[in-house]
């Protein structure tokens, strides 16, 4: 399946104040990988989402989805194949109803009505939040309005799943029920997180950004087990890692992905 997967060639992008926020950056995501990127404040980790998504584009270097090169001409393309879950849910949900934000996407397609409510359907089912479809947006938990806006992406059936710090602000059981839907979900995942337990639960595979560059690309077991590694690039290592009386010992359940 090439088209689910996703290459960076040699990535370069500064902001119009000359602040360079990405620096030479390479790398291929294959069909079904779940890969997380981390990195302390300022690495460069939304920047290089929203260069993944045509939100920005590079001064130099290339983005391949598929066998598609990125441009503003294939940008409509590639997006029918990428979706993106913002850091805030209130960036996405605008409308009066739960149920007419899921269906915002395929309208825009203009799809059929039959075929956008199965798609309103299919995917408030798969989030657990059918019973909320006539609900305003201004009216959910954090939680669910975190389910809603990730069922805006999926009811455009992407093949590839971009999250930006799914669980931020989350209570402790809203969490828990993000963490459990990412793992459900079969696409090709992308996530950046400073939750790296959860990331940890949800991701095989790791690329470390520091300073707009990519420190390390591995297992995740290499990554999160590296202390030396991660204090150099502004992280410290998964509680649940660590040897401490709160969590306990956890690595010997600990697979390296």
């Amino acid at each position: 399946m090439s088209h689910h997967r996703v290459e960076a060639r040699n990535l370069h992008f500064s902001y119009p104040d000359g602040q360079a926020a990405i620096q030479d950056i390479s790398f291929t995501i294959l069909h079904g990988e779940a890969v997380g990127i981390i990195g302390a404040n300022g690495a460069g980790k939304s920047t290089l989402l929203m260069l993944l998504m045509g939100i920005l584009f590079p001064d130099s270097g290339e983005i391949i989805v598929g066998d598609t090169r990125l441009t503003p001409k294939t940008l409509p393309m590639i997006r029918e194949r990428l979706g993106m879950v913002f850091q805030d849910p209130d960036d996405q949900l605008f409308m009066t109803t739960v149920r007419d934000d899921v269906a915002f996407g395929p309208r825009n397609y203009h799809l059929d009505e039959q075929e956008v409510a199965s798609r309103v359907r299919e995917a408030l089912a798969q989030v657990g939040i059918l019973h909320l479809r006539d609900r305003a947006p201004f009216k959910l938990s954090g939680g669910e309005k975190r389910a809603a806006a990730i069922a805006t992406v999926l009811s455009m059936k992407p093949d590839i799943l971009i999250m930006d710090e799914p669980t931020s602000s989350l209570d402790p059981k809203s969490r828990r029920m993000v963490m459990e839907l990412l793992k459900s979900f079969e696409h090709t995942k992308i996530i950046t997180s400073h939750d790296l337990d959860m990331v940890l639960e949800t991701c095989q595979r790791f690329l470390v950004i520091k300073e707009g560059s990519v420190a390390a690309d591995g297992p995740a077991g290499e990554i999160l087990k590296n202390p030396q590694l991660l204090h150099s690039c502004g992280l410290e290592m998964p509680l649940s890692l660590q040897k401490c009386p709160i969590c306990g010992d956890q690595t010997k359940n600990f697979k390296s992905g």
